[in-house]
């Protein structure tokens, strides 16, 4: 698809995959094209999760998975601009954002987290994780994925103090769509 036109959205708003529907005719194609999809996550992070879902159906894809594959496949081309940078900056603040949906993976029930972490303007680590376990609750599933920030926060903490660069602020914790902040030490 060297030719195809790009498309503005990684994968369509609100989408959810699940297993019902026509299969894949072509397996071997699907597998590829999968696989592909998964080597180029090393550099391009931010089609990691599109990628993650696309290869849950690995096993047994349906079209609306193949569909979903493709839009990612047309979507590479016009971020070939994109970049990370890293900003020369003093270390000053870290700032961290976390967020989860509750039983928002159709099939299981599960819940999916996100987080990411900023020192000053710079993104240092992030992640989107589908939860082996089901929870209760969204604020159970929101705790989870607190929980799983601050664990990711401290390592960077402790990293930075054992590169001679401790931080003298408390660390700012942003939960998904509410404006009022966390502050861990």
């Amino acid at each position: 698809m060297p030719t195809c036109h790009p498309c503005r959205t990684l994968v369509e708003a609100g989408a959810k995959l699940t297993s019902h529907g026509p299969t894949v005719k072509d397996l071997t194609l699907y597998r590829s094209l999968a696989g592909t999809l998964q080597y180029l996550t090393f550099t391009r992070p931010y089609i990691s999760y599109a990628a993650q879902q696309i290869c849950l159906f690995m096993h047994d894809p349906c079209e609306q998975h193949m569909h979903a594959l493709k839009q990612i496949i047309h979507y590479i081309p016009g971020t070939t601009d994109l970049s990370l940078n890293l900003y020369a900056s003093s270390p000053t603040t870290l700032v961290t954002y976390s967020d989860a949906e509750w039983a928002g993976y159709p099939t299981t029930r599960r819940f999916t987290y996100g987080y990411c972490v900023f020192l000053g303007n710079n993104l240092l680590s992030w992640s989107s994780k589908l939860q082996l376990t089901s929870s209760r609750s969204i604020a159970e599933a929101k705790y989870r994925g607190v929980a799983n920030v601050m664990a990711e926060t401290s390592w960077v903490r402790n990293l930075l103090q054992e590169l001679h660069c401790p931080l003298t602020s408390a660390t700012l914790l942003m939960r998904g769509t509410d404006p009022t902040p966390f502050y861990a030490p």
